[in-house]
């Protein structure tokens, strides 16, 4: 990666036209050959970029150029459409190379699928004699995350999701809906599990006879920082 702060102006051409002024910014160069162009604010986003497959061409000023301050003209041309992104720099104050070498990328914690893995090793969670019958029990309209039994043998189909709301619910009420067809299943009780649920959807899920677990993510891992707590 190539990260070059320098005092620059930005002209955009292609399907839509745009401007930077004269400003002090950030240019950073990945290996991919996409460019960025970030401001000391902005958090993540940058003002413009050219995304791969580009390709980076960099050029004496002309005549003209040269005599408003440009010292160097970068052209970033798109492989694929008439896309350009020209860079005309003033004056360059840093300008340095760092390998960063494979990133292996971003590992996600508490996600859907983990949150069932423990809930299926933890099924007393929602109450006392619980059974798990299996995860992912398919249906004619896709899987549902946990099928359970309760104490008195009726089955408990388990919607999991990390932020629950309307639509999880109305997930969990097509399976519901669907599963209570089923002479071999019904009655089947649904049960909305997440590590958040929102007002709208507790409201929802309520109204129509399913129950909302609220999930301590930290907790199921071994952590002891509470106990989920069903409503």
């Amino acid at each position: 990666m190539r990260l070059v702060i320098a005092t620059c102006s930005v002209e955009y051409a292609g399907r839509l036209s745009a401007h930077l002024p004269l400003a002090t910014r950030l240019l950073m160069v990945k290996a991919d050959g996409s460019l960025l162009v970030h401001s000391d604010g902005g958090s993540y986003k940058p003002l413009n970029w050219m995304s791969p497959p580009c390709t980076l061409t960099l050029a004496e000023p002309t005549d003209e150029q040269a005599s408003a301050g440009v010292t160097q003209v970068w052209t970033v041309a798109a492989n694929k459409t008439d896309d350009k992104l020209i860079v005309s720099i003033h004056e360059v104050q840093h300008d340095s190379a760092h390998e960063l070498g494979v990133d292996p990328g971003l590992v996600k914690d508490g996600v859907e699928a983990h949150l069932q893995k423990l809930l299926a090793e933890q099924i007393g969670l929602l109450g006392d004699g619980h059974t798990l019958v299996r995860r992912e029990y398919m249906t004619a309209i896709g899987p549902v995350d946990i099928l359970a039994r309760d104490a008195s043998g009726r089955s408990v189909a388990v919607e999991l999701k990390r932020r629950g709301d309307i639509d999880g619910v109305e997930q969990l009420t097509r399976y519901l809906e669907l599963m209570n067809r089923d002479p071999h299943l019904a009655p089947v009780t649904g049960v909305f599990a997440a590590q958040e649920i929102k007002p709208q959807a507790r409201t929802l899920a309520e109204d129509r006879g399913i129950r909302c677990l609220v999930l301590d993510y930290e907790t199921m891992k071994g952590v002891d920082s509470g106990v989920p707590t069903l409503f």
